[in-house]
């Protein structure tokens, strides 16, 4: 019995030396590892039956081979990240790839809670609102130069006040003569429309919509006496205490443009060169 008992494969006998079954089958040592034996994908050799072997992605590696590609300790009992082919120990990592908390300057581990912002990076416990301390998380936060803060710490401690209602201006304000207003708050001291996204003017330190600055304030054109406002063309002719808007600025007699041109007062009227000359 024990004369038949011989290695599947090369047929030596098994008779007082180590064996391995394959499917029932015995094996000796040296057929095992050349017909099952895995190739150890750091150093291409045979990791053989009495050798301890690890897997990674579906390569086989000799215990001795499986380690950090820049500082090479053992990555058997290590946790380790995979950078490009690389495998890397965490400490490696951590020191040369990750990012570093823009708070506290340690690193921040991959798989980490964090939080990143125009290129900067924070441990989630660490990214902080300026004013009350609390953690921001997931929630809304507003940036001042170089702090942040939640909604609430912002509308109390920094937003500006709107000029009429004193409430906190987050968003879509208007600002004009150094004040600040929300859109529904800035409106014509005259008629009280709102003015923003419109044209405006202003009297003193008050805005005012186009209308009510014209009927108000303006000068009144001495041809046709309708307001000059600076808007739309917006030219206009001054001589003496008179204005004019340009399309308006005419021979008293004959209606020729006198912009650009010789004119003649003559009293309440301005004459061209011509109807001057016809006196």
């Amino acid at each position: 019995m024990s004369a038949a008992f011989s290695c599947r494969i090369c047929s030596q006998s098994l008779c007082g030396r180590k064996y391995i079954k394959v499917e029932e089958k015995p094996h000796c040592v040296h057929c095992y590892d050349r017909l099952y034996a895995n190739t150890c994908h750091e150093c291409k050799e045979t990791i053989g039956h009495h050798e301890k072997e690890l897997m990674h992605e579906n390569r086989s590696f000799h215990e001795r081979c499986f380690r950090c590609f820049s500082c090479d300790r053992s990555l058997a009992d290590e946790s380790f990240i995979q950078q490009g082919g690389a495998l890397i120990c965490s400490d490696c990592y951590c020191s040369q790839c990750s990012s570093k908390c823009a708070a506290c300057s340690q690193p921040v581990m991959p798989g980490s809670r964090m939080l990143e912002y125009e290129g900067s990076a924070w441990h989630e416990d660490c990214f902080l609102c300026h004013g009350c301390k609390k953690p921001i998380a997931a929630e809304a936060f507003i940036p001042d130069d170089s702090n942040f803060f939640c909604v609430s710490c912002y509308e109390q401690r920094v937003a500006p006040r709107c000029s009429l209602c004193r409430k906190a201006v987050t968003k879509g304000g208007v600002k004009f003569q150094e004040e600040v207003w929300h859109k529904d708050c800035f409106l014509c001291c005259g008629c009280s429309a709102p003015l923003a996204g419109q044209s405006f003017t202003s009297q003193g330190d008050s805005p005012y919509c186009v209308r009510c600055f014209s009927n108000l304030y303006a000068n009144k054109c001495a041809g046709c006496n309708t307001p000059i406002t600076g808007f739309g063309d917006g030219k206009y002719v001054s001589f003496e205490e008179r204005q004019w808007h340009q399309p308006c600025f005419k021979c008293s007699r004959c209606s020729v443009s006198l912009v650009g041109s010789g004119f003649f007062p003559d009293r309440d009227q301005i004459l061209c060169k011509d109807c001057n000359g016809d006196d």
